[in-house]
């Protein structure tokens, strides 16, 4: 029993090594025997630019060297006018076909050459040298006398015939746009609502007719270059090529765009959402402006440049969005140009960065407005235009004085009008008298003069203030109120005339500019000495 089992498992080890040992031996799938082969590259055999015949590569020459060889042979063979097209002729060898014009090799074809293209050595060697004698039959042709002057006959008669076409446009289009600008008549309108103004629909029409001259002109010009090129053969392989060099660009021009339709939708919703959302911030700010519309603590002059600071981040935002569906924004290029302009950018606009902030901090300061006159370091004058940048003054000299806003900010600003339109602005000017006249009579004839004196106020009514009491004299300072600071110039100047008329009238002498000694009598002009020639009393004809 036991011997019976060892026998089976015995038999049972054996057949699975021998199984195992047939697996091994099994037989692949075998390969396929078709190998798709590379195609051969070939390059085209040409003469005065026109392709006779094409050749691969042949062993350590490139098929564009092998066939810029041969090219050049063919050339020479053409030129050599003591070789007949008949000579040309293929001629068998025993491992090639040659292609021979008389005692000249032109090219060998070899079975490989044949192979690439589909025919037999002698096959391919017999279309070869039919190809070259057509090709240099037509080389001699293009160049005989006859044919040279037939060329020149058609260019002089293509030259003229174009200047009189550009004659004939020129005056054409001038009465066109003559009788347009001359023309009348009325406004495209729909209903009341004025679609386009006359003069804008005389624009349009003008347009066009400028348009239509212009593609005219080109087409005559595509047309003259054509036929003049074609009339010589150095020249003629090039006439075939300018529309070829026309319509390249415009191929691809139409295929970018047609890619580009959906981003330039998307550019196009944006450009529209955006424009509209400024034209509505525009009429709010307008309202704002004027008082219709009011928010507390927000001033009617802060709308504009508020209006500016929000339309700029607006179309700021619409830019940095609008960048990825930019045609060429992913360009290693358009990258270059971004970076190079923001560095210009960076390094160029530091001061104008400092005066734009500086002009918006003091429209928000409210220093000063439009109209308001104002002494800023050596400056004073009216506000008469504020800008991001600057600021305008014009002087009481009527100087235009253009201040950068940085200089501004860095510096003080004497407002004298913000305050002087409900209090009245206070102008001050000072003398010195001696302590010899009382103080009292000082007063009265300072006084007197801010009476006399006009643009000044009555009420607050002016005073007077002692402000020094110097070793020989009493300084007196008169302050007066006025509502015109832009007329500080001409009330200082008559207000001077009319302190020394008081004084003069009453023989009270001013101690200035220095004091030396007591004179005999007071250094006065008398009343009867005020109109001495040249000078008129009032009511006197000049």
């Amino acid at each position: 029993m036991k011997r019976a089992v060892f026998l089976y498992a015995v038999l049972v080890a054996a057949f699975i090594s021998v199984s195992s040992l047939s697996g091994e031996a099994a037989p692949q799938p075998a390969k396929s025997a078709s190998v798709t082969e590379a195609p051969v590259k070939t390059a085209p055999v040409e003469l005065d630019r026109a392709v006779i015949f094409s050749v691969p590569g042949y062993h350590a020459l490139t098929a564009e060297e092998r066939a810029a060889r041969i090219g050049e042979r063919i050339e020479k063979i053409a030129d050599d006018l003591a070789i007949r097209t008949d000579a040309i002729a293929s001629v068998d060898t025993d491992v090639s076909s040659d292609i021979v014009a008389g005692d000249r090799v032109i090219m060998s074809i070899y079975d490989a050459d044949a192979r690439a293209f589909g025919l037999t050595r002698q096959e391919l060697a017999r279309q070869v040298a039919g190809n070259i004698r057509v090709a240099v039959e037509h080389y001699r042709q293009a160049r005989t006398p006859k044919s040279i002057v037939r060329g020149t006959i058609v260019s002089v008669a293509a030259t003229l015939v174009l200047l009189g076409a550009l004659l004939l446009i020129r005056v054409l289009s001038r009465r066109l746009q003559a009788a347009v600008e001359a023309g009348e008549g009325r406004s495209l309108r729909f209903q009341k609502f004025e679609i386009l103004r006359f003069e804008q629909v005389r624009a349009i029409l003008l347009g066009l007719i400028r348009a239509a001259r212009l593609i005219i002109v080109l087409v005559l010009l595509y047309l003259y270059a054509y036929v003049t090129l074609s009339s010589f053969p150095w020249t003629r392989p090039f006439s075939g090529e300018i529309l070829h060099y026309l319509m390249v660009p415009l191929g691809t021009m139409e295929g970018g765009l047609v890619r580009y339709i959906p981003n330039l939708i998307f550019l196009v919703v944006l450009a529209v959402v955006t424009h509209y959302v400024l034209k509505f911030m525009r009429l709010f700010a307008e309202e704002v402006e004027r008082g219709n519309i009011t928010f507390s603590g927000f001033y009617p002059e802060w709308a504009k440049p508020t209006f500016k600071i929000v339309r700029f981040l607006v179309l700021a935002f619409a830019a940095v969005v609008a960048f990825p569906y930019l045609p060429g924004s992913q360009s290693p290029a358009f990258k270059g140009i971004s970076i190079f302009l923001g560095v210009l950018l960076s390094l160029g606009s530091s001061s104008t960065v400092s005066n734009i902030i500086a002009g918006m901090e003091m429209t928000y300061r409210r220093a000063f407005l439009k109209g308001d006159w104002v002494k800023t370091g050596d400056f004073t004058g009216e506000v008469t235009r504020m800008r991001l940048l600057v600021t305008h003054l014009r002087t009481f000299k009527n100087e235009e004085v253009v201040v950068p806003n940085a200089v501004i900010q860095n510096s003080h600003v004497i407002n004298y009008s913000s305050l002087a339109r409900e209090h009245g602005l206070i102008i001050h000017t000072s003398v010195t008298i001696g302590y010899s006249t009382p103080w009292r009579q000082v007063h009265a004839f300072l006084l007197q003069a801010a009476e006399r004196t006009p643009g000044l106020l009555r009420d607050p009514p002016p005073f007077v203030l002692q402000t020094a009491l110097d070793d020989f004299y009493v300084r007196y300072e008169l302050n007066a109120y006025t509502d015109a600071p832009q007329e500080m110039l001409n009330i200082y100047s008559d207000l001077h005339l009319n302190i020394q008329d008081a004084f003069n009238e009453y023989e009270v002498q001013i101690m200035s500019p220095h004091y030396m000694l007591d004179p005999k009598s007071p250094a006065v002009v008398p009343k009867e000495r005020w109109y001495e020639p040249p000078a008129k009393p009032p009511g006197e004809s000049t």
